[in-house]
């Protein structure tokens, strides 16, 4: 019971700390206790009643940041440190599915061995307060336990990335986040301030996103890829094909890569940047690491209720369609990786475990499709691990009830080592589906990944050429 209130008693500290920050201005004169839990939880800038602060220049950032590491970092250092800026987006919950993700996918043991660096990049003084008072209140005790911190860059520290609206040289090269000009340079001083920032704190740093979502066991995964590499010279290891989702790079090298990002900043955009970096140190090939453990959460609808993604899908190569619909199952379900994940079109997946023979994942349309091709892919995309040993997918008809239900099934065919690709569907098979089951068809034991139930309908580039 005594450590049950003293956690209690811990817990709102903190939260009373950070409550108190985002609220009450802070004097030019706060004294050095104040100056430490003030840089651990937010680095927001003291406010005067004066007038404004003379910008500080980029090349005080080292200082700066050398500064905070010496009189506010006095904590064990860590093997990774996972970096992510963050700011006001169109999913206001993104940054917290991912500090959940990140927590959820690795195991207490290694946790021992990770810290989890989070820049809060905007100056939006509600948004920083309610940003900070929700990740309080629902990871209390991994900042208690210093392996979540949360930092707040200066807003003189942007004087030479310029305002948000400029416009720069080079734009929109895919990576989420950054479109042109101005944006990339702020993103590119986000990140600078970032990486200078984690230089200390461990012995490899790892770059995410706000809005993603992390294999299981993803830490020792990246510790197995580094001891397998480790005779070989590398500047940059990449877990993830997306831009610049899930890079890892050496402590050391930081400082080097801060000042980096701030000498470019409003040449290239960040995705760009990186590779360029690692160049520099003289890698001359990039490392793909498979399988990838870092993926974007981004879903089918989303994607599909942008114009934009609707005439590039029009335009692109002839990729599967997946019309809408709802994903049940019956199997075990996991924070981490929801059922949906299967049949989204991006990189995210479905993963379960232990599952047993007539379980099934069905997938149902929101109206009857007339399929020319059916794709269910499991395991990982290399080694094929995790894959479903035995199983089968079936085509259902005639929905009742609600939810909605298929009613009867024909089987369209049998998983060759976790894969089916069934093309050219007869019309007596494909039409009118309502439903795609994959079902199992033996005990498993172990990991089971569904990574995607893909779906081609027939006229379906035909109807999304003619709506864009």
């Amino acid at each position: 019971m005594r450590c049950s209130l003293r956690h209690c008693l811990l817990t709102s500290l903190a939260v009373g700390f950070l409550w108190l920050f985002l609220t009450l201005q802070i004097p030019r004169d706060m004294d050095e206790d104040q100056n430490k839990v003030h840089a651990l939880l937010s680095s927001m800038p003291p406010v005067s009643d004066g007038g404004k602060k003379a910008p500080r220049p980029p090349g005080d950032w080292q200082d700066l940041t050398s500064t905070y590491m010496k009189t506010i970092q006095q904590r064990r250092k860590t093997w990774l440190t996972v970096g992510i800026s963050s700011g006001p987006g169109r999913d206001p919950n993104g940054l917290l599915y991912t500090l959940g993700s990140l927590f959820r996918a690795s195991s207490k043991v290694e946790q021992r061995h990770l810290t989890v660096l989070v820049h809060l990049a905007d100056s939006d003084f509600a948004w920083l307060r309610e940003t900070v008072v929700r990740i309080s209140s629902l990871f209390s005790p991994q900042i208690l336990a210093g392996r979540l911190v949360l930092i707040h860059a200066p807003p003189d520290a942007y004087s030479a990335a310029g305002p948000a609206g400029d416009q720069g040289a080079h734009c929109g090269d895919g990576d989420q986040g950054a479109r042109c000009g101005g944006a990339s340079a702020k993103q590119n001083a986000d990140h600078a301030f970032l990486v200078s920032f984690a230089a200390k704190l461990s012995d490899y740093f790892l770059l995410l996103r706000d809005n993603v979502f992390c294999a299981p066991s993803f830490l020792t995964h990246v510790r197995r890829k580094v001891w397998a590499l480790r005779a070989h010279p590398w500047a940059l290891l990449e877990f993830s094909n997306r831009g610049s989702l899930g890079k890892l790079f050496r402590g050391g090298d930081l400082p080097r890569l801060a000042r980096f990002l701030l000498l470019f900043q409003q040449d290239q955009p960040l995705s760009r940047l990186i590779p360029r970096f690692s160049v520099l140190q003289a890698q001359r090939r990039p490392v793909l690491c498979r399988p990838f453990l870092f993926y974007y959460r981004v879903s089918y609808y989303r994607a599909s209720q942008d114009p934009k993604a609707r005439a590039a899908q029009s335009r692109g190569p002839p990729g599967p369609h997946n019309p809408p619909g709802a994903v049940f199952t019956d199997m075990r379900v996991f924070d981490v990786h929801a059922p949906w994940e299967a049949y989204t079109l991006d990189e995210s997946f479905f993963w379960t475990h232990n599952v047993s023979a007539g379980s099934h994942l069905t997938v149902v349309l929101n109206r009857p499709a007339n399929l020319s091709r059916v794709q269910v892919l499991t395991g990982t995309v290399v080694e094929g691990k995790h894959a479903l040993q035995r199983g089968q997918v079936e085509l259902g008809h005639s929905p009742e009830g609600v939810p909605q239900f298929c009613t009867s099934f024909v089987l369209l065919g049998q998983l060759l080592e976790g894969q089916l690709d069934q093309e050219a569907l007869p019309t007596r098979v494909g039409s009118d589906v309502s439903c795609v089951k994959l079902v199992v068809n033996a005990d498993q034991a172990g990991g089971l990944m569904v990574r995607h139930i893909y779906l081609w309908e027939e006229g379906a580039r035909a109807t999304v050429a003619a709506q864009g």
